[in-house]
């Protein structure tokens, strides 16, 4: 028998990818093993999949299993644009500062960053960089992409989405959501995923599946048929065609084909909000954003962040600042969040 090569009693805090395989994922790839089923997404998998999204977001939603979410990033926003277009996003938006530029030396598309302190972006600051339609030197801004929840755990309130997706609408311009965390969002909003998606306007979606559990896969949703075209050629330009797709509609099944993708998104949130409240009753760390969904971000002098970091791994965040961001999971748990705590307040009494 394979014995592990890891120490599984190791926690970190630097990502929700740094967990593992939800095990009811597990045993859904299990039962999905075994025997022939069509490859390419023919399989029965991938068509119960997809009733699976047309019960979250409408009769009219179409979805397009992808391995991860650049993948699903890049692909969905080719589908919006013309070789012209541009994207206007958040400067912090994971496509502009995750993807090594994947959406623009694949996608072929110029982001148009502008700032956003808490993550997320508004109808003014869109304006920014949505002028110069005609104008033959300029990248068209045609397309806005923002995320729920943000890189800076922040949430978009169902009237915000639809503040922009009417103002851009109303531009001529179409808009993407990065969902990678949106069952994160769902959870701390207390609604069903297409209250802020399709109900809110937003034209495609990158669903996502590995922070909240999977072993692996995200799917593109099209939610308006009329914005997005060329998906079925698309994905397979950009390599994210799984021939076994079996395997990766069965865990997005068992994800979202029941509530499990709110289970772990809410236990996630908690331990983050678990997580918050210990950090707010400690001097000389101090919260950054508002903790909203699985993310803390705090201000702590690097030596003492340094010093955590050889018992937890995380990330800074914003070196020069102090900054650093906390990440829970599915499966965090209490004693993980108060040892974290314990030897959080142990650093900072070392000064």
């Amino acid at each position: 028998m394979n014995q592990p090569l890891h120490d599984r009693a190791v926690r970190g805090f630097a990502s929700d990818n740094y967990s593992g395989v939800h095990p009811e994922v597990l045993e859904a790839l299990a039962a999905a093993n075994g025997g022939h089923q069509t490859a390419y997404g023919e399989d029965d998998y991938t068509e119960h999949l997809s009733h699976v999204v047309l019960n979250h977001f409408g009769p009219a939603a179409e979805v397009f299993p992808v391995f991860n979410g650049t993948g699903a990033n890049v692909t969905a926003l080719q589908s919006l644009l013309p070789r012209w277009g541009a994207v206007v996003c958040a400067r912090t938006a994971h496509i502009n500062v995750d993807e090594n530029g994947a959406p623009e030396r694949i996608g072929g598309m110029k982001l148009l960053a502008v700032p956003a302190p808490d993550g997320k972006l508004t109808p003014e600051l869109i304006d920014r960089e949505a002028w110069g339609w005609g104008d033959e030197h300029r990248a068209q801004p045609l397309a806005v992409s923002i995320t729920q929840s943000t890189e800076l755990g922040t949430l978009y309130t169902v009237r915000e989405i639809k503040a922009i997706t009417k103002h851009a609408h109303s531009l001529g311009m179409k808009v993407h959501m990065d969902g990678a965390r949106l069952s994160n969002a769902a959870a701390a909003l207390g609604l069903p995923l297409r209250a802020f998606t399709r109900d809110a306007g937003i034209d495609i979606l990158s669903l996502g599946g590995t922070k909240n559990g999977l072993m692996f896969g995200e799917a593109v949703v099209v939610l308006d048929p009329e914005a997005a075209h060329g998906l079925k050629y698309l994905r397979k330009m950009n390599m994210q065609l799984a021939s076994k797709m079996r395997f990766t509609s069965a865990q997005l099944v068992a994800l979202y084909g029941g509530d499990l993708w709110l289970r772990s998104a809410s236990h996630a949130n908690a331990m983050a909000a678990r997580l918050r409240a210990a950090v707010d009753a400690l001097e000389g760390v101090e919260a950054t954003q508002p903790t909203q969904s699985n993310a803390v971000f705090a201000r702590l002098s690097n030596a003492v962040a340094d010093r955590l970091r050889e018992r937890f791994r995380f990330y800074d965040w914003d070196r020069g600042a102090g900054e650093v961001r906390w990440m829970c999971s599915f499966d965090t748990s209490e004693e993980d969040i108060d040892a974290f705590a314990a030897a959080l307040r142990e650093e900072l009494s070392a000064g």
